[in-house]
């Protein structure tokens, strides 16, 4: 049971499995397969709507969670599984059909293969992982606003032209935000390395 103080209320991460924030990121993994198969067969239009499908489920996850008290270990575990998945994926298709560059891509996975190595260090020394940054955070949201703009841009008309420049504004800010939130997690992990507890030997 959850219990919270009136006069002193406390954030509580629940253990519990079914709520609608999980119900959400659940629906998300499973339109990955859904959208990688639209994007791979030029099913444009699918693709955008299962791309923006994503982007709102995103967000009423995370705004639910927190205003209903609703967070859980199970969504904490499940959101940033997802929020990765549609970038990857996203990134298979459009390099597939020659949309972007392959040194955009190598980038982006040169700073999740960071990651992973970082995190990988904390667990050896004892450290179950960082909390997610709200930089981190911003730039998963500019990749996925990047995404359909560019995807938009494969159309030869008007609305191409107008998706093209915003399309790659928002993969710029997502680029630079995304190795700027490693950086953060490299100095946030300094610290609590530093400030953790060393075990003595006999």
């Amino acid at each position: 049971m959850e219990v919270e103080s009136a006069a002193q209320p406390e954030h509580v991460v629940s253990e519990r499995l079914l709520t609608i924030p999980n119900v959400l990121s659940v629906l998300r993994l499973v339109g990955v397969p859904f959208f990688l198969w639209a994007i791979l067969s030029e099913r444009d239009g699918l693709a955008l709507l299962l791309l923006m499908a994503s982007g709102v489920t995103d967000y009423l996850d995370g705004k639910i969670a927190r205003h209903f008290h609703m967070e859980s270990r199970l969504g904490a575990f499940l959101d940033p599984i997802a929020d990765r998945l549609y970038i990857l994926t996203t990134l298979i298709g459009l390099l597939w059909r020659d949309l972007i560059p392959v040194w955009f891509v190598a980038a982006l996975l040169a700073r999740e293969a960071v990651m992973g190595l970082m995190l990988l260090y904390l667990r050896s020394r004892g450290q179950l992982g960082l909390p997610v940054h709200f930089v981190g955070k911003a730039a998963t949201f500019n990749l996925l606003y990047a995404f359909p703009l560019l995807l938009l841009a494969n159309r030869e008309d008007w609305l191409g032209d107008l998706a093209r420049p915003l399309g790659w504004a928002f993969a710029w800010w997502g680029l630079v935000l995304y190795w700027l939130a490693a950086v953060l997690y490299a100095i946030h992990a300094r610290l609590v390395l530093t400030r953790a507890p060393r075990t003595v030997g006999p």
